[in-house]
């Protein structure tokens, strides 16, 4: 039953999406609604930035439908309409960082302390099991507002934040529908009815956008998503399941924590936008949006595949195993990097 309930619930996300998208744009477009390109951007021309609106009037229309409001998804459905109204204010009329901040922890306050969404244990990562309740609130404040931001900060490329996302959500879907106990198998749902979302939005979004999904979209989603990964950890019916969460959200989390201690030893609030993601030092060694984006999902694929391969060894190692590999493939890129830095220099002395 429930797999005909996703079904239907992917499907309806992913029509409304199709459907809602032209309209918006076309909207977007008569009344100048549209991301102008910056210094820090890489696309060139003017664009609608309101694809968030209709990723989540899918998904909210599909899972009001098809979902059930058990085990705190009434808190986290709350939770995302205000950060869905706030990024909707900032994608129009822009708003400040504190407020957007603001924001994120009183969606992350109605979800820990009404819904009782929180981390209770590591589940042995660096040998700690259990944790004390303040340390489980905190770790898992730290968590949602993390990932919602590293999911947001990840969405500098056509198709690259959806592709990430749909790998994340379908993943941990089949984890629920396969191993999840009765109010769990309804988080399912969850990622079904988003992924049919991403999906329906890619279609406008991938390679050449015409449209992005601008803070509306990458907020509530990286919401979402943080939300739904501690439901899956906590589970606690995967071996290793820290260690899988991880792999999933490989890029932005990596990612985002070399970014921020940058900019941090540079002196620079972590939040300053610069062009120094990783995406963004792909597109500088000659990669196209396209390309970029392929390698990125194709990598983290592979770290998932790894993970599970090797869940033998335990969540600490297979965590610290993200680590090197991320280490790894920075300082390949780092390298390519100068080479290309080196090779224009001749040619203009040339």
């Amino acid at each position: 039953m429930i797999q005909i309930t996703n079904s239907l619930g992917f499907l309806w996300a992913l029509c409304i999406t199709i459907f809602a998208i032209p309209s918006i744009i076309s909207v977007a477009h008569k009344k100048n609604i549209l991301d102008v390109p910056k210094s820090r951007n890489v696309h060139e021309l003017s664009t609608p930035r309101l694809g968030g609106l209709a990723i989540f009037s899918g998904f909210l229309s599909s899972f009001t439908i098809f979902g059930n409001f058990n085990l705190g998804v009434q808190y986290l459905i709350a939770g995302c309409i205000i950060i869905f109204f706030i990024g909707l204010k900032d994608d129009i009329v822009s708003v400040s960082a504190f407020k957007k901040f603001f924001v994120q922890i009183l969606a992350t306050g109605i979800v820990v302390f009404m819904g009782e969404i929180k981390i209770t244990s590591f589940q042995g990562v660096l040998g700690i099991y259990d944790l004390d309740e303040g340390t489980s609130y905190g770790f898992t404040f730290l968590l949602v507002i993390g990932i919602t931001n590293a999911l947001n900060l990840i969405d500098g490329l056509d198709g690259l934040a959806g592709s990430l996302i749909i790998i994340c959500m379908i993943m941990m879907g089949f984890s629920f529908m396969t191993f999840g106990s009765e109010g769990l198998l309804y988080y399912s749902t969850i990622c079904f009815c988003l992924s049919g979302s991403i999906i329906g939005f890619l279609r406008y979004n991938f390679t050449q956008a015409q449209i992005f999904m601008g803070d509306t979209g990458s907020l509530v989603c990286g919401f979402i998503v943080s939300v739904v990964c501690i439901q899956f950890i906590e589970m606690r019916t995967i071996p290793n399941a820290p260690a899988l969460a991880t792999s999933m959200l490989f890029f932005p989390v990596f990612d985002t924590l070399r970014v921020f201690a940058l900019r941090l030893i540079k002196g620079q609030s972590p939040f300053s936008p610069d062009k120094t993601h990783f995406h963004h030092l792909l597109l500088k060694i000659g990669m196209t949006q396209i390309k970029a984006v392929i390698s990125m999902v194709t990598f983290t694929i592979f770290v998932i595949l790894f993970c599970i391969t090797f869940s033998n060894i335990g969540s600490t190692y297979l965590i610290l195993i993200q680590i090197i590999f991320f280490v790894i493939i920075f300082i390949i890129l780092e390298f390519k990097l100068k080479k290309v830095v080196i090779t224009q220099t001749k040619i203009k002395q040339f």
